[in-house]
């Protein structure tokens, strides 16, 4: 059963983003000054209407074989369209279709973020899996990635038993305030493994522990929730919110567990990042916050527009909203970046992994487009990274970016989306200039 946290939490949380957030830099760093890092490949374009299956590319994992690196695989979630997986090429190895609603009037399947689990014990044995977010079902579906089948790895793994997230029932799914980002964690200390879960146009981060099911299935149990505030004061007194349409709040996707602290990095899209332990039970801490923090704004029913008034001063320096893909650059010596999406700009902002650093800001970066190959990254939704030999391809890791504006799009006059595939090596030596 959930446990939610008391109200007491409630009211610390947000005294330790206020405090951080008056603390944050007055002068900003120019955008353009930042250096660019240039895909190798991309996939192929994705559409997002009828003829293309509906497909959105959002949110990529990276798999390793360890046994084979150049067979390693990038597992990517295309909303309506379900998963695709790819190969070091960036060429299609498989698309697996999201499950239908359960009625003709209920909501379809919709994939929207997707992490990897390495090693879970199950009925069968051991084995890696890519866990999605179905946004459409609320819920989170399974698959068992097995390296013997190049041409159809994935497999569907999920307990059939398995139960909405956030939903009481079918109408509540059909609201659409459902399961939305991912971040998968394996605590060191118990060998457990879990799945943190955002909710849609809400606040609320759930902690779902991922369960052995009879025949290979797997399951999940929610064990609490932590809601990160809505509404914030301002150091001249006055109380803000972000604007959005009525009845939302601003809601949190992209995520990120630090295995090696338990640390949870958690983008709220029009707030900032936070940084909460992993298991929800301690005090949230805003690390840095979006340019638009404070901004007031008011909703215009004719335009669906938020309308801006002016800057108070009080956001942040390094992120412009919406605060998308999180991931982890390990490094060998136990360092390493925090690498965020700031979508508002077309940027990526890294911060310092160490806790100890207490995450300082280290640099910044874009995905350029290449003069006669793929184009740069637009608007990016999810990002991974790993900092592993992947063979010939990408002996130095690889960072695969979601490209909201795929240059595809503009030759077909359709709206195309794709991911970018970069050089790992590359990044680190322009973050390291």
């Amino acid at each position: 059963m959930a446990r939610p946290l008391p109200r007491s939490f409630a009211v610390s949380v947000l005294t330790a983003s206020l405090a951080l957030t008056a603390a944050l830099p007055a002068s900003a760093e120019d955008d353009d000054a930042l250096p660019a890092v240039l895909p190798r490949v991309e996939t192929p374009a994705l559409y997002d209407d009828g003829s293309g299956g509906n497909a959105d590319a959002d949110d990529p994992a990276i798999w390793r074989n360890t046994a084979h690196p150049d067979a390693s695989l990038v597992v990517a979630t295309a909303k309506e369209g379900g998963l695709r997986v790819y190969d070091l090429d960036a060429r299609l190895v498989q698309s697996i279709a999201a499950p239908a609603g359960p009625g003709a009037d209920d909501a379809p399947g919709r994939f929207n973020n997707v992490d990897l689990v390495h090693g879970l014990k199950l009925s069968t044995g051991r084995a890696d899996l890519a866990v999605t977010t179905d946004r459409g079902n609320d819920r989170l579906r399974v698959y068992r990635i097995d390296p013997r089948s190049p041409g159809r790895p994935l497999t569907d793994v999920t307990d059939p038993a398995a139960a909405p997230i956030f939903s009481a029932d079918q109408a509540e799914i059909n609201e659409q305030r459902t399961a939305y980002g991912l971040a998968t964690w394996t605590d060191k200390a118990s060998g457990r493994t879990y799945a943190l879960v955002s909710q849609r146009e809400r606040t609320t981060v759930a902690l779902l522990e991922l369960t052995a099911t009879a025949g290979g299935k797997v399951g999940y149990r929610k064990v609490r929730t932590l809601s990160l505030p809505s509404s914030f004061r301002l150091p001249n007194g006055t109380s803000w919110s972000p604007c959005a349409e009525p009845g939302e709040l601003p809601q949190v996707e992209g995520m990120v567990v630090d295995p090696a602290n338990g640390t949870l990095y958690a983008g709220q899209e029009d707030v900032g990042i936070w940084r909460i332990p992993a298991t929800l039970t301690g005090a949230p801490q805003l690390l840095d916050a979006v340019r638009e923090y404070g901004v007031p704004g008011t909703y215009d029913e004719a335009t669906e527009e938020c309308v801006s008034g002016s800057d108070p001063g009080y956001g942040g320096t390094r992120l412009s909203a919406d605060v998308e893909g999180l991931t982890l650059v390990h490094e060998a010596d136990g360092d390493g970046y925090l690498l965020a999406s700031s979508q508002g700009d077309n940027t990526f902002a890294a911060y310092d992994r160490e806790l100890g650093d207490d995450n300082e800001y280290e640099g910044g970066f874009r995905v350029g487009a290449t003069a006669t190959g793929p184009d740069g990254s637009e608007e990016c939704d999810g990002a991974a990274a790993l900092n592993a030999p992947l063979g010939s391809r990408f002996p130095d890791g690889l960072l695969v970016v979601q490209d909201g504006h795929d240059d595809a799009g503009e030759a077909e006059d359709r709206t195309a989306t794709n991911f970018k595939f970069v050089d790992l090596g590359e990044v680190l030596t322009a973050l390291d200039d």
